[in-house]
């Protein structure tokens, strides 16, 4: 039985494995949050805006980005783990939520408060409460008289993932403290808590710091957390080379709403692992010269991943299991895998290939990306973007010392404004392009968190048959009255620092998609409708520019009579006949028969010998056709053939 669909669908099934529906490498996650408490932490700092909300605690502002981290996981990825590890408390907590102990294990002044494992609607719930109530925030949350030895959290935090998530390729464990100095002086507590750091460190657990910063004392993370913070993890294949700045977290302070502004950007930048699109590519600088890379998809649409089906008819929600059968249409027989093969049309017949054929002719090579020369960055003209690009980085798995080489050929690419051209391959059974290397500067936010990490870039450059002309346009520029006062509305309308921020405006149908879900999985009551922060602020714009647009409006009425006043009275404007008038028609249509089609035929005539007849509109084609008593039925290119021929036989 034969398949007739598109050769892609191999190539889809072929990465099915190693992609997932975002793009990247199927790669589990597993975040444990440590949070210190002290009376520093869970002291409230004001607020410096009156309208928004009463003091805010760092302890709680962690809480709360630890909810809404979990929040969003509990949705975009389901089968992430987190927990949530409070340390330096009165009372010590370690074993699992069914109440058995882990063991003889005591972690003192550690409190496990959510185990590490894949968020559930119980564990949500749970957090929730704790970040909005205060008593029993009150009870939990007290600071404990005895120092907390950083060693006993490190160890507990290895313990907790080798139970829970020693499969994980990806395990990282997020510290929030504001003390940059546990153990003062005491070399004992120092060394012990450099050893567990270096467990681990062996371990593939990256170690992420939120320092926050006091009223009266600015965080210094030379005083200890820079010896047990290493920049990668050995084990870790989705950790890009060492990048210090990347992994240089900003000190925050400030008051409570500031403090929850900070971490959540800071928590949200690294919050997601850099999983990688492709990974040790080769990179031919020139003939027997590479170096590997990794490739990562930093920019992608944003869209609903509906993976599974929720069944909604039992006592609580539960996914559906779907099954596929393929059944034959004469016999309704069920058809193995092995009896399908694909098909295609030539010739109007249908030829079947091989798996192993079909693998053959999408081959074009090996992943590689190979420069082919370099031009000026000015030379790429700004409609040569068609599709995403690929962030590039060095990997030193494959070819050792090509971060070293990587960053030669970046820092020599920024400062002279050069672009490579690339051939790129970008895995097995994918199609060839040709793309431009271009380096890109690191960018951070207003918070000083990384937001673009420097790098190179491969854009993808579009062919022959991508590129179509643009239609002829007849540009009418606008008097100058209009213009100068159109520069008043703009001025009025801009957004604050003339920077618009695409973060702050989220896809309002994604956020509803995700609202929905969340409801469902709390067992919350349904949203009413969506918040939509797309929509424009009505009263705000009235009350800035309202004047002004009215003005405008006035002007542009005034120009439009003075326009017409100036034609000729000879002029086809003044005589251009109103809507009335057009509508009877008749009129028209009397003085075309009159006159013979004699100005038709010379129009099409006149056309015809400038080789340019698809200027000309339908109903004249028409129109024309039916005064030579030829055919009018067809498209239009078929009239203009028509037409043609009409004037062939004719001799022009």
């Amino acid at each position: 039985m034969a398949d007739p669909h598109d050769s892609r669908e191999d190539e889809a099934v072929e990465e099915e494995e190693e992609i997932d529906e975002t793009g990247y490498k199927s790669v589990n996650d597993a975040v444990l949050f440590a949070i210190e408490v002290s009376e520093s932490m869970l002291a409230p700092r004001p607020s410096a805006d009156l309208k928004k909300a009463g003091p805010e605690s760092p302890a709680r502002a962690a809480i709360k980005c630890a909810y809404h981290l979990m929040q969003q996981r509990i949705i975009s990825n389901p089968k992430d783990m987190m927990g949530v590890l409070f340390f330096g408390t009165e009372a010590s907590k370690f074993y699992d939520e069914d109440e058995n102990s882990r063991g003889d294990l005591s972690y003192p002044h550690c409190y496990l408060f959510t185990d590490l494992d894949v968020p559930a609607a119980e564990d949500v719930k749970k957090l929730r409460a704790l970040a909005e109530d205060d008593e029993e925030t009150n009870q939990i949350l007290v600071p404990s008289k005895e120092r907390v030895s950083m060693a006993n959290v490190l160890f507990c935090a290895n313990q907790i993932f080798t139970s829970k998530a020693s499969n994980f390729l990806s395990r990282r464990l997020f510290v929030v403290t504001d003390n940059d100095n546990p153990h003062g002086d005491d070399r004992s507590l120092r060394s012990a808590a450099t050893v567990r750091a270096k467990d681990l460190y062996d371990l593939g657990v990256i170690i992420e710091l939120f320092p926050i910063s006091r009223p009266d004392h600015e965080f210094d993370r030379t005083k200890f957390y820079d010896d047990i913070i290493y920049k990668t993890s050995p084990t870790d294949p989705e950790a890009p080379s060492a990048d210090p700045a990347s992994t240089q977290t900003p000190s925050v302070g400030g008051d409570g709403i500031t403090l929850l502004k900070s971490l959540l950007s800071s928590i949200s930048s690294k919050s997601v692992p850099r999983r990688a699109l492709f990974s040790n590519i080769p990179l031919e600088i020139g003939p027997g010269f590479k170096i590997s890379v990794k490739g990562y998809l930093i920019f992608k649409r944003q869209e609903p991943a509906r993976s599974c089906y929720i069944w909604l008819g039992g006592e609580k929600p539960e996914i559906a299991k779907g099954v596929t059968t393929q059944i034959a249409d004469d016999t309704a027989r069920t058809v193995e895998k092995w009896e399908i093969r694909k098909a295609y049309k030539f010739g109007g017949e249908q030829i079947s290939f091989t798996p192993e054929e079909q693998q053959a002719l999408r081959n074009f090579g090996d992943p590689v990306i190979q420069i082919i020369g370099f031009k000026p960055i000015s030379a790429l003209p700004f409609w040569a973007s068609i599709k995403h690009p690929t962030f590039i980085y060095p990997s030193e798995e494959d070819y050792v010392g090509s971060t070293r080489v990587f960053s030669a050929l970046y820092q020599k690419l920024l400062k002279d404004q050069k672009m490579a051209l690339v051939w790129f391959i970008a895995r097995r059974n994918a199609s060839p392009v040709l793309a431009a290397m271009l380096p890109g500067a690191e960018k951070l936010d207003e918070n000083g968190v990384q937001r673009i990490p420097p790098g190179m870039w491969l854009l993808p450059l579009p062919f022959a048959d991508d590129i179509r002309q643009n239609p002829e346009t007849n540009l009418v520029v606008a008097p100058e009255p209009l213009i100068d006062q159109m520069r008043t509305v703009i001025q009025q309308l801009q957004l604050p620092k003339a920077q618009y921020d695409p973060l702050k405006y989220p896809n309002p149908s994604l956020q509803w998609h995700y609202r929905i879900l969340q409801a469902l999985a709390l067992d919350e009551d349904l949203p009413e409708q969506p918040e939509d922060k797309t929509i424009p602020r009505y009263r705000q714009i009235d009350k800035r520019a309202g004047e002004y647009v009215i003005s405008w409006g006035e002007e542009l009425e005034a120009q439009y009579r003075k326009m017409f006043e100036e034609q000729p009275k000879t002029s086809t404007l003044a005589k251009r006949p109103g809507r009335a008038e057009a509508a009877e028609g008749p009129s028209k249509r009397a003085k075309t028969e009159a006159d013979g089609g004699q100005g038709v035929t010379a129009e099409v005539r006149s056309h015809y010998e400038r080789g340019d007849l698809s200027k000309l509109t339908l109903p004249v084609l028409k129109e024309f056709l039916a005064a030579q008593k030829l055919s009018t039925a067809g498209k239009k290119a078929e009239l203009i053939e028509r037409v043609e021929e009409y004037f062939e036989r004719k001799g022009g």
